[in-house]
This record gives structure tokens, sequence and C-alpha cells, in this order.
């Protein structure tokens, strides 16, 4: 396999890095499909990928659901390289993309997965307020919960981003759109107390930046870190199953409009591009709605 496949790759991350401003962990989940395909390229003798043609991709397709991956999990290494193909094209780099034929298998309905209102208290009980590290928690929850942000988001905010007076953030979304989202007072009193108190004691002295979460070490929090914290958070409280950061945005979306909030609004909120991304919460609120009312309805 020539070099020039490994130098297109490289310049692709490159260009999804500074060009499209995506987020590490974004970045990451293109780099394991990419490498991937280009694993599979190697085994089928297939040098660079302007000899791969649409004959090539179908076999690639058959020996992933061979493997028994999940459709979502298909339908994303489809999309990751039909972007990379459009990017090689762009540079002339390749004459056609194989990707381009490829129909999208098609996914299984899945409701997002949500917290109860009792069980978001359940969480923010969990968190020691008398620590820094608990002060980061507690701040890192509320934040998360109160404005429903992406998790790449919440780890790229700056100081500057928070304005406590008025209480808003300025989020920085994908695509580089940014959007200002409120909060309430139990975040705006949690991130003051962290800014202040916590996030001090965790910098110490040695180090001097901008970013509003770091770490125990005083580094910046990256999104595994949110995960683990989040982990943490569950084991210490009553609650039982999996948590997630986008479990926390489902939360958001699903209790907003549980309590009246129009979709379009949420939509705003959220960051969404389309309506169509909000709509499936409609499902959960109905969901929720009628489960509600067999439980408490007397004729139901």
């Amino acid at each position: 396999m020539s070099e020039d496949v490994n130098d297109s790759a490289k310049l692709f991350f490159e260009y999804l890095q500074i060009e499209r401003n995506y987020s590490q962990y974004t970045i990451e989940h293109y780099q394991v499909d990419v490498r991937d395909f280009t694993l599979f390229m190697k085994e089928q003798s297939l040098a660079d990928y302007a000899n791969v043609e649409y004959s090539d991709v179908r076999l690639y397709l058959t020996k992933l659901f061979e493997k028994n991956l999940a459709r979502k999990s298909v339908a994303r290494k489809i999309s990751s390289m039909r972007s990379f193909y459009r990017f090689l094209l762009r540079d002339n780099l390749v004459q056609n993309n194989p990707f381009a034929q490829v129909i999208m298998p098609k996914q299984e309905k899945r409701l997002p997965d949500f917290f109860y209102e009792e069980e978001i208290k359940a969480l923010f009980l969990s968190c020691d307020a008398n620590t820094p590290v608990g002060q980061r928690d507690l701040a890192l929850l509320e934040i998360l919960y109160a404005t429903g942000m992406r998790v790449s988001e919440c780890c790229q905010l700056r100081l500057k981003d928070i304005d406590l007076y008025i209480g808003t953030v300025l989020v920085h979304g994908k695509g580089q759109k940014d959007r200002y989202i409120p909060f309430g007072s139990f975040a705006q009193e949690a991130i003051d107390t962290y800014i202040n108190n916590g996030r001090k004691a965790l910098l110490g002295e040695k180090h001097s930046h901008d970013s509003l979460f770091v770490n125990f070490r005083g580094e910046p929090l990256t999104t595994n870190g949110v995960r683990h914290i989040l982990d943490r958070m569950i084991k210490k409280s009553s609650l039982n199953g999996s948590i997630h950061p986008h479990k926390l945005r489902h939360s958001f979306a699903t209790h907003l409009l549980n309590n009246g909030a129009d979709m379009r609004s949420v939509q705003e909120l959220l960051g969404h591009s389309f309506l169509s991304s909000t709509q499936i919460y409609s499902h959960v609120t109905n969901d929720y709605l009628r489960k509600t009312y067999m439980a408490h309805h007397p004729r139901a």
C-alpha cells in the first residue's frame, strides 16, 4: 500500500479539525472508520483509494454485516467513507466516489433514553459540594442538564463564554454555529461556587488557562473525562443502570416538552439544524404521557 494512502487520510483528519472544526471525539470516529476500510483495502490488495470500485465497497459491507455490527454502526462507517471520498474528490485525488451509490441500512427506531425528574435529583445529591472535585462535578451536571449541550460543546467552554450576571452561556456548536443558551439559578449558583472556589483549587499554581472545566490535575477536561465523572456519579447515587452525556441532553429536551415547551424553541436550544432531529422527542413525551395515563387514570 502506497504512502499516498496514509498522507490522504492525514490530510482528511486535518481538514475535519481545522476547516470543519469537529471535536476530537468526532474525529476519532472518522479515524477508526477510515483505518478500518484501509485495512480492508490491504486485505484485498488495493493499493490506492482511487482503485476502489463499487463492487469492492459491496464486499466491504458484506464483511461488516458478517461481523454482526449494528445497522447504526454500519451506517456511520458508510457516512464516514462517503465524506472521506468527497474530500478526495475535492482535491482531485480520486475520480469517483464508490460510496455515493450505497444505500444506508434502515435504522432501528429507538427512542432516546432519558432520566425521570426524580432520577435527576438523585444524581445531584451524589455530588459533595464541600470539595473542589464535588463542586466541579455539580457545576458540570448542572450545566449539562440546564442547557442540553453536547459533551464536546461543554468541554470547549471557556470562562468568557459564561455570563453569570444574566445566566447565559455561549455554546460553540457543530459547523462553527454558535448559540446562546440560558440557564437557571441552580446552575448559576453551582458554576459561581465552582469558578471561585473549586476550579482555583484544582488549577493550583501550575496551570493558567481559561478552560471552564478542569480535571483533578488542573488540565482541561476531556469528553472521556466527563464520561468517567458521570459513571462515578451513578455509582455513588441510588440509581441503577448506565449514564452517558447524551442521556442528560435527552432528559433536557424531554423534560422541556413534558412541561409545555414548543418544539421550535427546543430545536433552537439543542442546536439542531432540522426540526426532524428534534421531533423524535415528541415520541418520547407521548410514550411518557401514555404511561402516566395508564398508571393514574381510574378507568385506564
